[in-house]
């Protein structure tokens, strides 16, 4: 726990009568905590030389792990739905990055099972490493054919062994593989259409460690970062996609496959929204019928979101915009499998959504690759999991925040729930200052630190979504 001192300086200069005010903050970590506060207090006296003044002092435990530095700044920025441009994309469940990801966090999850009924804890591995290698396709109007399967590569490090005994590593990677694709991509069978391999290889002996007990530290010096809440532009997007692959819709249109990217454009009141939808060529006659059902989805998306936005005055909705369809099948986009990576695109972890299932161009993000990292020591994984946690609950604790960033930034070897450094920006409500909501602030951060071990188990059992 850290200590912590306010202070409060009420200074009178006998020659002038002037009275002037000074007030702070310091912490102070380590063995004897009151000692280092004590001297902050006594050189605030040396300050003072011969004025006279009120010294009035104050100390309290705060709920905090001990953490080497940490900022609470209000931005003189409004929230983003008042910003005068937003650029925000998402990818879909069958997007080839997506995919990518969406496999890897699987086989993260698999792996992470077996080694707990195994050892009784997970042990050293990281999955975030890998390549979905596009097929080749031919498709046509009525039902093309698969020339050449995709390919599904698996990189990075895993632990093969414990205690003498062999782990089928390779064996529980390839069946959660095949698992993930059986469940989520409705026309591809991964018998016939996918190529797995591993390339798995051991962990080096310093970072193996990391994994030898239960007492996990951090893995890397990075930094996750967070924000809540989502503005109405990502949030659109957000239920865009995920109303286009619901399975509702895919039953009323089955000819939509789940390769499907939304790219939104807000400047001002108005929200553009470009939309790539990959259809399956055996539900599409012909180009007429390919146009009637461009037409008829544009219709339903945009049906679905005109009474889900309020500060957007207006929204437009394109779909599929390189399309040429006097050119026949080669000016339409038609997929044999519902994704592009049956013939056209590739994919590999990292390169899709960030852990809030969006890539916010005008937000802060970090370039970790969560997907397929461990969920016990990799803060890559964690703290950008645990960054919007801890934004959603500062937004949701006090009225007076309209949007909050939180960044935390970890130094290897140091225990999870203790950062190196901790950042978190508020946009507040006009009458409001930090001051008047630091005491909350500081016990949820403390709050949500203390709890990081519950949020790494339920990283491990797959309990929350990276979608």
């Amino acid at each position: 726990m850290s200590w912590r001192i306010d202070y409060d300086l009420r200074m009178l200069t006998p020659s002038s009568g002037r009275e002037s005010r000074s007030s702070g903050t310091s912490f102070a970590a380590g063995t004897d905590h009151r000692t280092s506060l004590l001297h902050t207090s006594e050189s605030v006296h040396h300050r003072l030389n011969e004025c006279a003044c009120y010294f009035i002092c104050r100390y309290r435990w705060l709920p905090l792990p001990m953490i080497e530095q940490i900022q609470l700044f209000e931005t003189s920025q409004g929230p983003m739905d008042r910003r005068p441009f937003e650029y925000v994309e998402r990818k879909g469940l069958g997007h080839p990055d997506t995919i990518c990801d969406s496999v890897m966090e699987h086989v993260a999850v698999s792996l992470s099972e077996a080694y707990l009924q195994l050892a009784g804890h997970v042990l050293h591995f990281n999955v975030d490493k890998a390549l979905f290698v596009a097929g080749r396709s031919e498709p046509k109007f009525g039902g093309g054919s698969i020339i050449q399967p995709m390919q599904f590569i698996v990189g990075d490090r895993a632990t093969m062994s414990f205690e003498g005994k062999e782990i089928p590593v390779d064996e529980i990677v390839e069946q959660a593989i095949r698992n993930w694709f059986s469940t989520n991509l409705r026309f591809v069978d991964p018998d016939d259409h996918l190529r797995i391999r591993s390339v798995l290889q051991p962990g080096s002996p310093e970072l193996v460690s990391v994994y030898s007990n239960h007492n996990v530290t951090s893995n890397d010096t990075s930094v996750g970062v967070g924000y809540a809440p989502l503005s109405e532009t990502e949030s659109l997007v957000l239920e865009a996609e995920r109303f286009l692959n619901s399975r509702q819709f895919k039953d009323d249109f089955p000819a939509t496959g789940e390769d499907i990217k939304v790219m939104g454009v807000r400047q001002g009141h108005q929200l553009d929204l470009t939309v790539a939808i990959a259809f399956v060529d055996r539900f599409i006659s012909d180009a007429s019928t390919y146009q009637w059902a461009k037409n008829s989805v544009t219709e339903a998306l945009s049906r679905y979101l005109e009474s889900r936005h309020h500060l957007i005055r207006k929204v437009t909705i394109a779909v599929n915009t390189l399309d040429r369809l006097e050119a026949g099948v080669r000016g339409a986009y038609l997929t044999v499998l519902g994704t592009s990576a049956d013939g056209a695109d590739s994919g590999q972890v990292g390169r899709g959504n960030r852990s809030n299932g969006l890539i916010s161009l005008t937000r802060p993000m970090s370039l970790e690759a969560v997907a397929g990292k461990n969920p016990v020591g990799h803060v890559g994984k964690v703290y950008n999991v645990l960054a919007n946690q801890m934004a959603n609950a500062i937004f949701d604790s006090r009225d007076e925040v309209e949007e909050v960033c939180v960044w935390l930034c970890s130094r290897i070897g140091w225990p999870l729930e203790r950062p190196w450094s901790v950042s978190v920006q508020l946009s507040l409500v006009n009458d409001a200052f930090v001051d008047d909501i630091e005491d909350d602030l500081y016990e949820i951060i403390g709050r949500e630190l203390d709890a990081v071990g519950n949020l790494s188990h339920k990283l491990m059992l797959g309990e929350i979504q990276l979608d």
